[in-house]
């Protein structure tokens, strides 16, 4: 980091942009200040979080160490750190147009290749780390930035302010970011572990940030009217620099750099370079290598021109062909006399960067074969597209990028329809392919104005299924509280008949009428409420009326004191319900008849001497019943019956049946053991995460689209949103031990792929 003015002047000539700093600037360095305070603050509780997932998750106990060691050190570093970026960022207001960040103080293009070989591979792994999240930040909140940017140029007219050394730039708060995780104590694996964090828990925070220190200068009188930015300079990104500039490079380095980086070419190639880096540290002679006397060489227009003429023969490729594009290029790269050609060492970086992103593509396990053959076809039109714009690599919202992303991303539930059946997803894929091979040339709008209209097409498809899955939802949910209920009622019914004589009218009466009414007192307020605890007392005093124990010398008087309130209430029940009211009445009249054999048998039956004190229920007043009248439900033979779910012809379901559901609910889990391990796997599993599961050799790709607590049941939906399956925790556990179920990744597969690489590069330098 470079620090001017660490002198103090005695000599009253004080240093100016330290001390004349303008109201509105200290107003907003105060402002914002305490809003990254909070922003810090929520980062570090979600980190805590993020980490303990990841740590749960690992693959290996490396993995696990790296993130219990990051974790320890965020818990003890978390104060220090916070203050660290707050002096850092304030340290740039203080120095304003003086202070340098970091990352744009020490690029890579601001090295030579032999310098470059010097520098710690470490600190260039964290280099490409910090410049993945500025280029993210500049480019998902560009305009705040920008908008930003123009008002605090504005405070300083005399002051040649770059954009990166706006204090609030993603230049700065970043190289806070890089200030203070270098002081952490932890290997480097570790420290990447944090700075991913950063990128993926602190850059999606940070767009209210902006447009708050924008409101904050507004409310200073700062250029309020301006909605957008100013038309003309582009905002710059860490360590950009012109194109002559870049062509100079010695970092490019290579003869046909110019053809790359001329006139019009992109001048931000941070991300891009710093892929270069890693890939000569993996491989000292690149595919392609440099033009050797005696042999060819292609520029850059000429092998645009090739390629845009393979695109149009990719077209006649048979259905499920995919050619790699190291395959596709053989011929591309052979003069007519059969003669190698050599590409420059830009385009030939570019060539393996792109063909090791579509290796990972067509061997990814989440795609589906079909899917990878579709996807396959535009192997030529993004290489087009890499040639021609070095920040293809650079930009996280490219539409080429997002558009591959997209398409992944649809495809990952996908699974193939009968012959003759219709495939809208598979069909609008094809068109958007078609498209590119035939109407791309250099025109990157064509993918632009694509990856709106497939947006829509998904955005679509997908409320649809938000529809069919809520239905499916509220159809388990429901079915899972009839299940409780009817559970509940059952068993204070066997709980309280179980020991008693109870004549057959009785008995069915309180297995079918009576049981009802209990269920929908559980399902209207609950077993903790007032209602169910009257329902209890009367069903015991109604079991107690048809075989009272023990008899003694007052229990006929209290049975003939009771039995008018136990029938008056029971049939109001009844009616509550909307019970037949003939069925009611028969049913009273057995009750009747019940109480009539009771007497009788009390005329004869021996009494205790001593009564024993009478039942509590009997002795305390009824509970006071809710003012309101309830209104009567359906029939309980029809409410809450299941929602029938349409399933697209063609869609590929699995019959699971889980436990019966009372006992699920009661007994645990006993079938095969599972280790805790795969229970906790089990257990972390989140409502939209993907699977892919095997029964009878046949693989079903589904989501879990709902966990019902009630039940402990996890209900698993295809991409049309129709329920394949259904588990609970130990039987999802032990399929997932036995491989009958593996977890599909649905991040985004550029993302991943380019991870991927990185990982790659890393690991065969290692080695």
């Amino acid at each position: 980091m470079v620090h001017d003015n660490k002198v103090v002047s005695f000599s009253g000539q004080k240093p100016p942009a330290r001390f004349s700093l303008p109201p509105a600037l200290v107003r907003l360095r105060d402002a914002s200040g305490q809003s990254l305070k909070s922003v810090l603050a929520s980062f570090f509780d979600r980190a805590d979080d993020a980490l303990f997932e990841l740590a749960d998750r690992a693959g290996s106990n490396l993995d696990q160490t790296a993130y219990f060691d990051a974790m320890r050190e965020l818990r003890l570093r978390r104060k220090a750190m916070v203050v660290s970026i707050l002096q850092y960022v304030s340290q740039a207001f203080n120095e304003i147009g003086k202070f340098q960040p970091q990352q744009a103080a020490r690029s890579l293009e601001d090295v030579d290749e032999d310098s470059l070989s010097l520098v710690d591979h470490s600190q260039l792994e964290q280099q490409v780390a910090v410049g993945n999240l500025i280029n993210k930040l500049r480019n998902r909140y560009t305009e705040q930035i920008r908008l930003l940017t123009v008002r605090v140029g504005h405070l300083v007219p005399g002051i040649d302010l770059k954009d990166a050394q706006m204090p609030l730039s993603p230049e700065i708060i970043c190289g806070g970011v890089a200030e203070a995780c270098a002081d952490l104590d932890i290997d480097i694996r570790a420290k990447l572990v944090v700075l991913k964090l950063f990128d993926r828990l602190l850059a999606d925070t940070l767009g209210d940030f902006y447009k708050e220190a924008n409101r904050t200068l507004i409310s200073e009188g700062v250029m309020p009217d301006m909605k957008r930015p100013p038309a003309g300079k582009v905002p710059a990104r860490s360590g950009q620099r012109s194109p002559n500039e870049g062509q100079a490079s010695a970092r490019a380095g290579v003869q046909g750099s110019s053809e790359a980086e001329g006139p019009g070419a992109p001048a931000s190639h941070a991300t891009f370079s710093e892929l270069s880096a890693l890939l000569h540290h993996g491989d000292s002679v690149p595919a392609g290598g440099g033009a050797h006397a005696g042999e060819g060489y292609i520029d850059t227009d000429r092998l645009m021109a090739r390629l845009t003429e393979a695109q149009s023969n990719s077209r006649q490729w048979g259905d499920g062909a995919v050619i790699p594009l190291n395959e596709q290029l053989q011929p591309i790269l052979r003069s007519g006399d059969g003669k190698s050609l050599n590409v420059g060492q830009v385009d030939s970086d570019v060539i393996n960067l792109v063909s090791m992103l579509f290796d990972f593509i067509l061997e990814d396990r989440q795609l589906h074969p079909v899917m990878k053959a579709l996807i396959g076809r535009l192997q030529i039109p993004v290489l087009k597209v890499a040639l021609s714009d070095k920040n293809f690599f650079n930009r996280g919202g490219h539409p080429v990028r997002k558009l591959l992303n997209e398409l992944a991303l649809s495809a990952i539930g996908w699974t193939e329809k009968k012959v003759g059946q219709r495939d809208p997803l598979r069909e609008k894929i094809e068109s958007v392919v078609d498209r590119v091979l035939n109407e791309f040339n250099t025109n990157v709008t064509l993918f632009e104005e694509l990856l709106k209209d497939f947006s829509h097409f998904m955005d679509l498809d997908r409320r649809r299924r938000e529809l069919v899955e809520q239905r499916l939802r509220d159809a388990e949910e429901g079915r899972a509280r009839q299940e409780r209920a009817s559970q509940a009622a059952d068993g204070l019914v066997q709980e309280l008949t179980g020991q008693r004589d109870i004549s057959e009218p009785v008995a069915g009466l309180l297995n079918e009428a009576w049981t009802k009414y209990l269920q929908w007192v559980v399902l209207r307020e609950g077993e903790e409420s007032d209602r169910w605890q009257h329902a209890r007392n009367l069903t015991e005093q109604l079991v107690w009326s048809v075989d009272p124990r023990p008899v003694t010398e007052s229990t006929r008087g209290e049975l003939l004191r009771a039995i008018p309130a136990i029938v008056d209430d029971l049939r109001k029940a009844l009616q509550e319900i909307s019970w037949d009211p003939f069925a009611t009445d028969a049913a009273i009249r057995d009750l009747e008849l019940a109480h009539v054999d009771v007497f009788q048998r009390l005329v004869t039956a021996p009494s205790v001497p001593e009564a024993p004190a009478e039942p509590e229920d009997l002795l305390q007043p009824e509970p006071e019943r809710p003012d309101e009248t309830p209104v009567a439900p359906p029939p309980a033979e029809e409410g809450l019956r299941e929602t029938p779910v349409p399933v697209e012809p063609g869609e590929p379901t699995v019959d699971i049946v889980s436990e019966a559901p009372s006992e699920a609910a009661e007994a645990p889990e006993a079938t095969v053991p599972v280790s805790q391990e795969w229970l906790a796997k089990a257990e972390s599993l989140r409502v939209g995460s993907w699977i892919e599961l095997t029964r009878d050799e046949t693989k079903v790709r589904c989501k879990l689209a709902a966990f019902i607590k009630a039940t402990g049941k996890y209900i698993f939906v295809n991409r049309s949103g129709a329920k394949v399956a259904e588990y609970l925790r130990q039987e999802l556990a032990a399929d997932m031990e036995a491989g009958k179920i593996s977890m599909l990744d649905d991040g985004l597969i550029f993302d991943r792929a380019l991870e991927s690489i990185i990982d790659n590069l890393r690991s065969s330098r290692k080695d």
